[in-house]
This record gives C-alpha cells, sequence and structure tokens, in this order.
C-alpha cells in the first residue's frame, strides 16, 4: 500500500500554520466573536438606544475626530522627522533617533500623567498657553495630543526604511533630466514611499482609537465634552452591563473595520498607480 505524503518548499509549513491558525483563535477570533455574541442578548431596540444615546454619540464624534486628526497631523509630520533622520546629519541624531521610540516604551498611564503635568494650568507648556485663551489640558485638545504623542512612532518607523531604501540614482536622473526638486520629490520619491505613509497613518489610527491609559487624566472625562468611548465601555463593565459594553465595542469594531477598509483600499490604489507608472 503506497503512501503519498505532500511535501513543502517551506520547512514546517503544516506547524506553522497550525500554530498560526491556533493563535489567531484564541487571541483574535474568539474574543471578538464572543463581543457579536454577548451583543444578541439585546434586543434591537436596545442596542440602538444603548448605541445612539447622545452622551455615547458625543464621544464618537471626539473619539473618531480626534483619533483621525492625530493620524493626519502624524502622517506630516512623521514624514518630516523621517526625512531629517535619513537625509542629514546633525549632531544628536542617534539621541533623537532613539527618543522617537519613547511613546512604545513609555507606560501609557505614565505618559498621559506626563501630558497632563506639561499642559496644565501650572505646566510648563500650559502656563503659557492659558494666557494666550488655549486651554488643553481637560479639554478635547488635550485628547487631540495625546493621540498625537502616543501615534507618530508608528509612521516615522514605518516611512523610514523606505526612505534609506531608495536609491540616490533616481533622484540623479531625475535632476540630470531637468526635475526641479519639487518635480523629484512629488514624481519620484512621494509616490514610493506613499504606500508606506498609509501604513504608518493607518497603524496610528487605529492605535488612537482603542487608546485609553494616556488619554484619561489629560481628557478630564467630561460627559458630552471631553469623554472617549473606551472609557464609556470600561464605565459599562464595571456598572455589570456587559451587554451595553459589547454593543459599544461592536459599533467601533465595525466602524474601525470599514474606516481601516478605505484606507487599505487607498494604499493599494497607491501601489497600484506606482507600480504602472
Amino acid at each position: 500500500m503506497s503512501t503519498f505524503k505532500q511535501h513543502s518548499i517551506l520547512p514546517g509549513f503544516n506547524l506553522a500554520l497550525g500554530f498560526t491558525l491556533l493563535y489567531l483563535s484564541l487571541i483574535v477570533l474568539i474574543p471578538l466573536s464572543a463581543a457579536f455574541i454577548r451583543t444578541t442578548e439585546l434586543t434591537w431596540q436596545e442596542f440602538w438606544f444603548a448605541v445612539t444615546t447622545p452622551r455615547v454619540l458625543a464621544s464618537y464624534r471626539l473619539t473618531f475626530g480626534a483619533a483621525f486628526a492625530a493620524a493626519l497631523v502624524n502622517a506630516v509630520f512623521g514624514l518630516l522627522v523621517a526625512w531629517v533622520l535619513v537625509r542629514y546629519r546633525f549632531p544628536g541624531k542617534k539621541l533623537i533617533d532613539a527618543l522617537v521610540d519613547l511613546p512604545f516604551a513609555l507606560p501609557t498611564a505614565v505618559a498621559g500623567i506626563a501630558l497632563t503635568a506639561l499642559y496644565a494650568g501650572n505646566g510648563w507648556i500650559g502656563q503659557y498657553l492659558e494666557p494666550l485663551g488655549i486651554k488643553v489640558a481637560f479639554t478635547p485638545i488635550g485628547v487631540f495630543v495625546a493621540l498625537t504623542f502616543i501615534g507618530l512612532p508608528f509612521v516615522v518607523r514605518t516611512v523610514q526604511p523606505v526612505l534609506e531604501d531608495i536609491e540616490a540614482e533616481l533622484e540623479e536622473a531625475a535632476a540630470m533630466l531637468g526635475a526641479n526638486r519639487f518635480q523629484t520629490f512629488t514624481r519620484i520619491i512621494f509616490p514610493t514611499i506613499f504606500p508606506a505613509l498609509m501604513t504608518g497613518f493607518a497603524l496610528a489610527f487605529a492605535r488612537a482609537i482603542g487608546e485609553y491609559g494616556s488619554v484619561i487624566f489629560i481628557a478630564g472625562n467630561m460627559p458630552m465634552v471631553s469623554e472617549i468611548t473606551p472609557l464609556l465601555i470600561i464605565t459599562k463593565l464595571e456598572q455589570y452591563d456587559y451587554a451595553g459594553a459589547t454593543a459599544l465595542a461592536v459599533v467601533m469594531l465595525v466602524i474601525s473595520f470599514i474606516l481601516l477598509l478605505v484606507i487599505n483600499l487607498l494604499q493599494w490604489w497607491g501601489r497600484r498607480r506606482g507600480a504602472l507608472a
């Protein structure tokens, strides 16, 4: 009796695939499915009421609006920071390169406390802003500042390797053909780094949506003003309203998935356009 064994060019493929599926099931799929299953305990009217109260809608606007604005700012300034770190040499470059990863190293609660101390009315920065009528701590602006702080490394670390791999010969050829610096950047460099920039934007946006620890300290957590949706979820869990908490979580998951799908489609379009060009 002959036996047939399918060989793979990848050693240990079956074991690696099995471990990957097990990991995804235990860590990702089962918890997400549990959120949807727990939501089914609510009737449609109860679900709709739980996710559309004025307090919840205000938290949606602040959470997604601040996350999107922070990701946009990080996309611009993250690109500038990565450009400076790759293209220029200056004293302290290694130190600044290491400081980019500071939001990764700091615990979120520590980052929130530090930002609150800086931007409070008597803080190092806040004491100069409040006389100008700009109050950062305990306002939606504070939420935006915290989300910008924690999202910057995602853009820098995704764009930086791509900038390092761009061949100098491409820019030299463009200059020899008569292109100025602006045309070289828009026609040669930017199409190359655009997919990486969109990846960093998506990572920063996704991280900002679910951020909790660094926001609650500087936000003030005032209902209808500076209250984020993750805080409402935690509040409902503390009140043992598990179905209501999972209802909010499901809405955030669906909205986040749609937005990230749109971002990935833009990223695919950028890669396809670059390949055709």
